[in-house]
């Protein structure tokens, strides 16, 4: 399914190249000399990137025919970069997973998928090779050992004899994040990546100069929006961590001068802000601090404004709006909200029951979104996709309302809302509450079933703060004194960490097995 949506407010947004192969090879031309990316010791300027994205497509050109699927198992790295662009050069489809993934979650993916190449690294060729050969995948190819980036950079340039990609053409298969069940593989074409990042840069904007540090894997659609497309089509330099070790990210962000922190979601930043070497860090050149992913506590948002001076921008999107739909580095912070709609996203709040009718400002109901950058459909799965756009919107599964002002705040996703004693409960509200308690660090919130009513219990688990110490009967005395009866946890369980998804968000299907007794998390 593939909608013809024509942007709004062209006025203010800038149209998008026409395909992302356009993207890159204009930020080759326009900057050949300036640094691109940064990795682990190496630096690679654009023309050098240029060369070895068109060495490997001549070999990938050979292996794939047109449209056929390439999938990436790689960590963020240099790599990754040349890998998916070299696919896209080469007119496949590049298709990105986690490399973290053990061989029970990639093998179904991979199946669904059906690549004909698979690109991966050192540390997962034995398993990668071992399920290619269980699934028939014709090629693997692990870069560090056939051939080093230096050697592709080396090569001489040979005309590649493939027509040009078009706007229609596949530019990436993303899978939906799987913490409820089976992962679906997400569609997306170059104009509606092009028109994401159009969006993206419209949201939280870049300026000439631009030094970006991703955190979010490149397999995840926040982390491959902001860590591979938005540097090219902005010309900046990346800066791409070796790994997330709190203390490493802020050497990296002071050493390089880092403009545009690419965060995500609230354990990145809680992270950071428990580093030692954040007081005395020169990060004056730090500017754009956006957030997404998960839902933001506003305490967590007020501690980084205290310890930096900076603010962060949230965001609101999914997999497969790819990703942004609102936010508030353009529309204002507004303590809760996520921000407006970002210009070409046509937003609207609609009830539960039918999902039809169009609720008035501060009514909660259904988010449903739809923009020149929404997904195609999900591959292979006609009858799913169909549920999921439904007159042309696609409807995400998040509860929400919007202000009076076209702020939107998000309360819970559809499926996580709690029935206790006869009320829903929303345990985004609940975790609010628990977060503003000074010794807390992370918490998550999720519904149990409850023999004794037939319905369901809440359970907190809460990670305390770095150094502090808390007990469950400190938290249950907290939740009393500011939420309704029923909206308090029956149950507080202190906890050293939470589960957390490849995308650094609360795993709650995770939490919820706990929950259940069918799992077990260290204690606090």
């Amino acid at each position: 399914m593939d909608l013809d949506l024509p942007m709004r407010g062209a006025d203010t947004l800038t149209a998008p190249v026409a395909t992302l192969c356009a993207m890159f090879d204009h930020a080759v031309a326009t900057a050949p000399d300036k640094v691109a990316l940064r990795h682990l010791g190496m630096a690679l300027t654009y023309r050098e990137v240029g060369r070895a994205v068109a060495a490997l497509a001549h070999r990938l050109a050979l292996l794939v025919s047109p449209g056929e699927v390439v999938a990436l198992i790689l960590p963020n790295s240099i790599e990754f970069h040349i890998a998916y662009f070299a696919a896209l050069k080469a007119l496949a489809a590049p298709a990105l997973l986690n490399p973290l993934y053990p061989t029970a979650q990639l093998s179904p993916l991979l199946r669904e998928a059906r690549p004909r190449v698979v690109i991966c690294a050192s540390p997962t060729l034995d398993m990668v090779a071992a399920l290619a050969d269980d699934l028939g995948i014709p090629k693997v190819l692990c870069l560090e050992q056939e051939t080093a980036i230096r050697d592709l950079v080396a090569e001489a340039e040979i005309p590649l004899r493939l027509r040009t990609a078009m706007a229609t053409d596949p530019g990436a298969l993303l899978f939906s994040g799987g913490t409820t069940g089976l992962s679906k593989a997400i569609e997306h074409t170059h104009a509606r990546l092009a028109a994401a990042v159009n969006c993206i840069q419209h949201a939280w904007p870049t300026h000439d100069g631009e030094v970006f540090l991703p955190i979010a894997p490149f397999t995840h659609i926040y982390g491959f929006l902001l860590g591979v497309l938005v540097p090219v089509s902005a010309c900046g330099e990346t800066v791409i961590p070796e790994r997330f070790q709190p203390e490493h990210v802020v050497e990296l962000l002071a050493r390089h001068r880092v403009t545009f922190f690419g965060g995500g979601p609230p354990a990145i930043y809680a992270g950071v802000l428990a580093a030692h070497s954040l007081e005395g860090a020169d990060l004056s050149a730090l500017r754009m601090c956006p957030a997404g992913g998960a839902p933001f506590p506003v305490e967590l948002m007020e501690r980084w404004r205290r310890t930096t001076g900076l603010e962060i921008f949230e965001g609101y999107g999914m997999t497969e709006m790819a990703p942004i739909t609102a936010a508030t580095a353009v529309s204002g912070i507004r303590p809760g909200s996520v921000g407006k709609p970002v210009l070409g996203a046509d937003l609207q709040i609609v009830d539960l029951s039918t999902g039809l009718r169009v609720l008035p400002p501060g009514e909660k109901g259904e988010v449903r979104i739809r923009g020149p950058h929404m997904m195609t459909g999900y591959r292979n799965q006609p009858e799913e996709t169909v549920r999921t756009i439904r007159d042309g919107f696609i409807y995400t599964g998040d509860i929400g309302y919007v202000d009076e002002d076209g702020f939107l705040f998000i309360i819970d996703r559809k499926k996580d809302v709690v029935f206790v004693k006869g009320f829903n409960v929303f345990p985004r509200e609940v975790e609010e509450a628990i977060h503003t308690h000074r010794s807390v660090g992370m918490v998550g919130v999720v519904g149990a079933p409850d023999a004794r009513t037939g319905g369901e219990r809440l359970i907190a688990f809460v990670v305390p703060r770095n150094g502090e110490r808390v007990d469950s009967a400190e938290i249950s005395a907290h939740c009393a004194s500011r939420l309704v009866g029923y909206q308090c946890p029956a149950e507080v369980r202190i906890v050293s960490e939470l589960p957390l998804t490849g995308a650094k968000k609360p795993n709650r299907m995770a939490l919820r097995l706990v929950a259940c007794g069918e799992q077990e998390l260290p204690t606090g």
